[in-house]
């Protein structure tokens, strides 16, 4: 009879759930730790799709509804696979009274693609949040996880431009 070995592989044979099940471990796999478990399990595994919340509600014992409503619920969880570059654009009152909207209209047309989806190459994903919490700034977007304030259709579309540039340079 042979016994279990500590280097064994997880079941499905991905080796990063080890590393997420040290960092359950590590918070004790008690519910309260759960947004840090997320953000353990998405730096791990670049994204949170359905398959990994279910195996973190389980491991938690917390019920899936709850599990997805967090990772839905805060715009720093990404449920697919995200871009090179991210554009977080802010909907909240403040920003949505400032222009948002005609930002959000300019930088979906310069990328064509939606909020919420990922250009075609792969380079540039939009996202949008309720709030970022810098009204003061309106209208507001996260590029990069920077704030950039004060943002017009002209400056948003500049910065995804420069986006587009960056790979031709590199391969030059």
């Amino acid at each position: 009879m042979t016994t279990p070995s500590t280097t064994a592989k997880h079941p499905s044979g991905d080796n990063r759930f080890k590393l997420l099940d040290r960092a359950i471990t590590k918070h004790q796999s008690r519910g309260d730790a759960l947004i840090e478990v997320l953000h353990a399990a998405q730096g791990i595994f670049g994204y949170l799709e359905n398959d990994l919340l279910v195996y973190v509600a389980r491991k938690l014992k917390l019920p899936m509804s709850r599990v997805y409503g967090v990772a839905t619920f805060y715009h720093f969880f990404n449920m697919k696979p995200m871009g090179t570059h991210t554009f977080v654009l802010c909907t909240g009152t403040a920003c949505y009274v400032k222009g948002a909207a005609l930002i959000q209209k300019a930088v979906e047309h310069e990328c064509k693609c939606k909020f919420g989806e990922t250009t075609p190459d792969g380079n540039v994903s939009l996202v949008s949040a309720r709030c970022v919490g810098s009204c003061g700034l309106a209208p507001v977007a996260v590029l990069d996880n920077q704030v950039a304030g004060k943002l017009n259709p002209e400056s948003a579309v500049t910065r995804i431009k420069e986006w587009q540039k960056q790979p031709e340079e590199v391969a030059a």
